[in-house]
């Protein structure tokens, strides 16, 4: 009959069909990401897992399988063990310098009106080289015939041939290269704290440190947070720095776990217990996350 409404039933089909056809759009813009995942990153992740219970030389994909016997090595390898102290070590000594002298240079370069931009340029400039140039022109600097600090200072010190200076003189390397990214994270958080709350403290006679310690500092939190996980995640993955300087040495005395997973996989060829290497890289990295980050998130809302 001309002009009758549609049965419910139809309409309902209709309904659903249009529905259907407006919540399939969002999977064209999520599907090649989960491509690129499934195929770069997950695909890998179980290869590596399945290698690591296996005992499969470089070269021959099928190694027989072994259980944990691969698991077993590793918690008795002292080379493991004395590659996570240096890692950790590294942590220490390049996440707090890089959190605190961020923070500083941060403060000092807002308060710098007229060459802003160049101290910007200055700090930021040394992040964007590659690893190798920063590397190369350090090796320079550092060495101890001709280097110009050793001339400076009047010392003769093989800094990187060294096992007690190898370790620092990387981390401190590495904080020269890489401060300019935290310096920035920093300056884009102090923008974001309200000019109106640090006026009013300062009239009602606060001093500078009141103001950053009671205002600054609590609404800083969240980007102190973040800056605080990206550093301790980026030196629990240090490999380019001490493998172009030092490698690893002398001796083993600077050999971090990426390292060690490399010397195993690559120069003795054993990828069925460098996977295990790599998996135990990537539950030591995700724990301190985690742990940190609860940690970080706790500190926030006190």
């Amino acid at each position: 009959m001309t002009g009758a409404r549609a049965p419910t039933s139809v309409r309902a089909t209709v309904q659903r069909s249009k529905l259907g056809r407006t919540r399939s759009h969002p999977l064209w813009f999520v599907g090649p990401f989960a491509a690129v995942y499934l195929v770069f990153f997950a695909y890998p992740l179980v290869q590596l897992f399945v290698l690591s219970f296996t005992h499969t030389q470089l070269g021959n994909p099928t190694g027989p399988f072994v259980g944990t016997a691969n698991y077993a090595r590793l918690l008795a390898d002292p080379g493991f063990w004395g590659a996570l102290g240096h890692t950790l070590l590294f942590v220490v000594l390049t996440v707090v310098p890089l959190v605190l002298l961020g923070l500083l240079l941060a403060l000092l370069v807002l308060r710098t009106k007229r060459f802003r931009g160049f101290a910007q340029a200055a700090f930021f400039l040394p992040y964007i080289l590659p690893v190798s140039v920063v590397t190369l022109v350090w090796a320079w600097l550092l060495n101890p015939h001709f280097g110009i600090v050793n001339h400076l200072l009047g010392l003769d010190t093989a800094w990187f041939d060294d096992a007690t200076l190898a370790m620092p003189s990387v981390a401190a390397v590495t904080v020269w290269w890489t401060i300019g990214f935290n310096m920035l994270l920093f300056m884009a958080g102090l923008q974001t704290v309200p000019t109106e709350l640090k006026q009013a403290a300062e009239l009602d006679g606060a001093s500078p440190w009141q103001v950053f310690r009671h205002i600054t500092w609590p609404l800083l939190w969240p980007t102190t947070s973040l800056v605080v996980l990206l550093q301790v995640i980026a030196s629990l993955k240090i490999f380019s720095q001490v493998y172009l300087l030092t490698a690893g040495g002398p001796g083993t005395s600077s050999r971090v776990l990426l390292e060690f997973m490399y010397d195993t996989g690559f120069t003795n060829l054993d990828t069925g217990y460098a996977s295990t290497i790599a998996v135990a890289i990537f539950v030591v990295i995700v724990a301190i996350s985690a742990v940190q980050a609860k940690l970080l998130t706790a500190g926030g809302r006190g």
